[in-house]
């Protein structure tokens, strides 16, 4: 009994092991790891916790506004520390997994910066998270290629890459296959450690250093723990305060109303704020779930030209820029169609959506395949031209105060069966291909990843709760998403093919949805019962 207690102390990998894993978990990596593990994890716990009663009081009728208790900030004459040189010219930005083709493809592509992502395109298994840091760690040495197995394909960086900045796990995901004193540890901390040892020395001596995307902020108390972790990290290796640089993502809905906040405490280290959009829309569900005057149409009418989405993106470029930050924009998250007619509607499409970031303001924006990244390009050269790096001077002084009620009102529109029967067949293979390891799937056209399900099983669940009706006249219960469920599940498996569907786990998946989508209260994220499965 003596023995099992002394085991559980400290830091312990539960992993499976994983080829060439050993020059990952070297011994100062895993001293540094177990020191943040150490300093750092145990008030996750309470922060999340604080989500918890926020909630609780929002579900009571409470509605999320500015605080009153920290005004003086807002109110303030501050900014934030500065932006390194390669930082300064993000107009276009491309997003994926940490997937070693995908790593080369898209620091080849023409765009400013990659983020390499250990978040909502990756499905977090322990075999990926591994590989993803070994693959970011040969990139970052420029050693990094790949030979495609079916075709005998070869690649490899060309020269002057994309700027690499890594998105680490939000705080609500654990890393079940490392543990701290017996508990599994927070996984931000573990990809934010394991990314910064290997990788600080030799990015600085590029010219460049250790960047993060941060996600799935919820207040600015969640951004100062963020920044006491970086700050223990740059005093122990000895580096100058604010070597570490972050971009938040404002992708929750009480996030928005704390940006001026989340600048502040991060304000050494921050550089940017990005307008996560769909995790944004979800966040508006999740948040507003008990208040039956807030229920959102079907996903495809929840555009960025509604007044609540449009208010999001003006008070970000605002803030933004008053405090010296970029303002990237969202994700265009179209594929390019084989057929020249359907592409060319696609880029259309995201033409708009481009212009539309590019006019109000956006220093950048994202997209999700390297064949967009051309047409965004043009469109951010257009409005910031050579002769600048970004759209700072920007200000948006002469717009109104953007206030609470512009920022929660809600968004007219049908819900529609086709729209039901889409979200229902989006996210079961969504969740099927995420709980077969794969969290970056191409689903009718649109490189689907977490959040953009999260939106279509939220949406659902909120329709059956306050006894929508949809445009044919249907009441939305749980027994009408139980049958359209097992149709569109049929459905799928005409699509897919019997015997893609009968090899996946399309079954395990729909279980899942159903669970989920009719449960009384709201599962706040998908990927924690998911998982549970992805790691069984």
């Amino acid at each position: 009994m003596i023995a099992d207690t002394v085991a559980q102390q400290g830091l312990s990998i539960k992993g499976a092991e994983i080829p060439q894993q050993q020059s990952l978990f070297t011994e100062g990596a895993l001293n540094f790891l177990e020191a943040l593990c150490r300093e750092f994890a145990p008030e996750v716990t309470s922060l999340l916790e604080k989500r918890e009663q926020r909630q609780q009081r929002i579900d009571g009728g409470e509605l999320p506004d500015f605080l009153p208790q920290t005004r003086a900030i807002r109110d303030g004459d501050w900014q934030i520390r500065g932006i390194p040189a390669d930082l300064k010219d993000r107009r276009v930005e491309i997003t994926g997994p940490v997937d070693r083709k995908m790593i080369i493809n898209a620091l080849n592509a023409n765009v400013k910066v990659f983020m390499a992502d250990f978040e909502d395109s990756l499905a977090p298994s322990w075999q990926k998270v591994v590989e993803g840091q070994i693959n970011l760690r040969d990139a970052v040495r420029g050693e990094i290629d790949f030979t495609a197995p079916e075709t005998g394909k070869h690649y490899q960086l060309q020269a002057n890459p994309a700027v690499l900045i890594a998105r680490v796990r939000g705080l609500h995901l654990p890393e079940a296959h490392v543990e701290f004193n017996g508990k599994p540890i927070p996984g931000c901390l573990f990809d934010f450690a394991l990314y910064f040892y290997h990788n600080y020395r030799q990015l600085l001596a590029k010219g460049s250093g250790p960047y993060f995307y941060i996600p799935k902020l919820e207040s600015h108390l969640e951004a100062r723990w963020w920044a006491k972790v970086f700050a223990f990290a740059e005093e122990r290796f000895c580096l100058q305060s604010g070597t570490i640089k972050c971009t938040c993502l404002i992708e929750t809905l009480p996030a928005v109303f704390e940006m001026e906040e989340i600048l502040y405490e991060l304000r050494s280290n921050i550089v940017a704020l990005n307008c996560g959009r769909w995790d944004y829309i979800f966040s508006y569900i999740k948040t507003l779930k008990k208040h039956p005057d807030r229920i959102l149409p079907d996903r495809q009418q929840v555009t960025m030209d509604k007044p609540f989405l449009s208010a999001y993106s003006r008070l970000l470029i605002k803030t933004c820029h008053k405090r010296g930050a970029l303002a990237m924009g969202g994700m265009a998250a179209f594929i390019p169609a084989k057929d020249p007619q359907t592409n060319a509607q696609v880029l259309e499409r995201v033409r708009k959506d481009k212009e539309l970031e590019a006019r109000n303001g956006h220093d950048g924006t994202w997209v999700a395949h390297p064949g967009l990244a051309d047409t965004a390009m043009g469109i951010f050269n257009e409005y910031i031209g050579e002769e600048h790096a970004n759209q700072l001077h920007i200000t948006r002084d002469v717009d109104a105060p953007i206030l609470a009620a512009e920022l929660l009102k809600p968004c007219d529109g049908e819900r529609t069966e086709e729209g039901m029967r889409l979200n229902i067949r989006i996210a079961l293979q969504y969740i099927e291909a995420w709980i077969g390891g794969n969290g970056c799937v191409p689903i009718y056209g649109l490189m689907e990843d977490a959040a953009t399900a999260e939106i279509s099983r939220a949406s659902i669940w909120q329709w059956i709760q306050h006894g929508q009706k949809l445009s044919n006249g249907k009441p939305v219960t749980k027994a009408l998403f139980s049958a359209m469920l097992k149709e569109e599940l049929a459905n799928v498996r005409e699509e897919l093919g019997s015997e893609r569907f009968d090899n996946g786990q399309f079954k395990q998946a729909a279980s899942l949805l159903e669970e989920i989508t009719t449960a009384d209260e709201l599962v706040t994220f998908l990927t924690l019962p998911g998982y549970e499965l992805l790691t069984r």
